[in-house]
C-alpha cells in the first residue's frame, strides 16, 4: 500500500465512511492514477477533467457511477492533500440522471414470485426484502438475535450510512422466518453462505431472482430491491404516510421517499380529475328576432 493511499484511507476511517465507499473511493483513484501513469499526487485540474470525459465518453460509465468517481477525486484533493482547488471550476458538482420509473410487481406478482423460490432460505430472504424493506446488503447480514418477536421489529444493525435502525416484523414473516428457523436452525448468521462463518452474499441471492424470474416466466424485473420498492409503494397505497415509509426504509431525506408517490399509481390514478367536476355549459341564450 502507497503512502497516499494509506492516508485516504485513514481520512475516510476517520470521517466513518463505509466500507463499500471506501473501496469504491479507492478503486477509482487508482484508475485515475493508471489511466495518466502518475501518482495523483502529481496530476491536477486538467487530469481531473480528461478523467471524468474519459468515464463518461469512453468508458460510458452511468451519471451515478461517475459522480462517484468525482466524489473520490473531491475527497482526495480537498481532504487528504489539502489542495486549495475550486474543484466546482473544473467538474460539476453533480451530473444530471435520467429520471427512469422502476417497473413495481403488483402484490399478486410478488406472492407468485416468492412462491416460485424453490429453496427455503433464499425465500426468507427475500421475503425479508420485501416484508421488512430491506436492502439485500441488510438482509443477508441478519443475526438471529435480530428478530424480536415480543415487540414484532427486526433490528438492523449499521445499514447504509452506518445507521441502526428498527423495521417492522409483520406476524406473516415471522411464521416464515419461524419456519425457516426450525429447518435449518442457524447460529452466527440467520442466512449463512457457502464460506463457514460468513452470510450469503448479495450477489447469490440476485443470483436466484435472476433464475426464478426466468422459470416463472414473469415479464418485469425482479431483484431484492425492486422487492423492497414494492413494499414501499404497496405501503403509500394502503395509506401509510410518508414519514413513516421514511423511517422503515432508513432513507436520510423524505425527498428520496417523495419519489414513491410517482410510482403509487393507485392513489394517483384514484384522484378525481377535475374534468369530471366540470358542468355541462348552458347553451347560449336566442334572441328573439327584431320587430319588424
Amino acid at each position: 500500500m502507497t503512502p497516499l493511499r494509506r492516508r485516504m484511507t485513514e481520512d475516510m476511517q476517520l470521517r466513518n465512511l463505509s466500507p463499500h465507499t471506501q473501496r469504491a473511493y479507492l478503486r477509482y483513484i487508482a484508475l485515475f492514477a493508471q489511466r495518466f501513469q502518475k501518482s495523483p499526487e502529481l496530476l491536477g485540474p486538467t487530469e481531473i477533467r480528461a478523467y471524468q470525459l474519459y468515464l463518461t465518453r469512453d468508458r460510458q460509465l452511468s451519471p451515478s457511477s461517475v459522480g462517484i468517481a468525482i466524489a473520490a477525486l473531491r475527497f482526495l484533493y480537498k481532504i487528504t492533500l489539502k489542495r486549495g482547488w475550486d474543484l466546482d471550476d473544473v467538474v460539476p458538482t453533480g451530473t444530471r440522471r435520467p429520471q427512469n420509473l422502476p417497473v413495481v410487481m403488483s402484490p399478486e406478482e410478488v406472492a407468485g414470485f416468492l412462491d416460485a423460490v424453490e429453496s427455503r432460505k433464499e425465500r426468507a430472504i427475500l421475503t425479508v426484502c420485501y416484508g421488512a424493506g430491506l436492502r439485500v446488503s441488510e438482509a443477508v447480514r441478519l443475526k438471529p438475535t435480530a428478530i424480536d418477536s415480543r415487540r414484532m421489529v427486526i433490528r438492523v444493525e449499521q445499514g447504509k450510512g452506518r445507521k441502526d435502525r428498527y423495521v417492522m416484523l409483520s406476524p406473516k414473516l415471522l411464521d416464515v422466518l419461524r419456519d425457516y428457523w426450525h429447518a435449518m436452525r442457524p447460529k452466527e448468521w440467520l442466512f449463512p453462505g457457502n464460506v463457514p462463518g460468513q452470510p450469503i452474499t448479495p450477489a447469490a441471492v440476485q443470483d436466484t431472482c435472476r433464475i426464478v424470474r426466468r422459470q416463472a416466466g414473469i415479464d418485469k424485473p425482479v431483484t431484492p430491491h425492486s422487492l423492497r420498492h414494492a413494499f414501499a409503494v404497496h405501503l403509500l397505497e394502503t395509506g401509510a404516510d410518508l414519514r413513516t415509509i421514511q423511517l422503515l426504509l432508513g432513507h436520510r431525506s423524505l425527498n428520496t421517499t417523495a419519489r414513491y408517490l410517482r410510482l403509487a399509481t393507485s392513489k394517483v390514478c384514484a384522484t378525481a380529475s377535475p374534468l369530471d367536476g366540470l358542468r355541462p355549459a348552458s347553451p347560449p341564450a336566442v334572441k328573439a328576432p327584431a320587430p319588424t
